[in-house]
């Protein structure tokens, strides 16, 4: 039964991670290095801590990203 957990869990951090690539491709960074894209979300979740405001920014403009989806 242990066995069927673990394949769920990972199943689940799969499409988790497949999910958040997606965003990287969506945001128009598909071909950047992974360095930056690293160093880019360092640098945001500094920003953001702390910073409601930041965060709230942020969190509209991915709205919108989101919200201009053809599918």
């Amino acid at each position: 039964m242990a066995k069927g957990i673990s394949t769920e869990s990972r199943k689940k951090d799969t499409r988790e991670k497949i999910e958040l690539g997606g965003l990287i491709v969506k945001a128009g960074l598909r071909y950047e290095k992974r360095a930056l894209l690293l160093g880019l979300l360092i640098e945001a979740g500094k920003r953001i801590k702390g910073d409601e405001a930041e965060r709230l920014r942020l969190t509209a403009l991915g709205a919108e990203a989101f919200g201009n989806d053809s599918e």
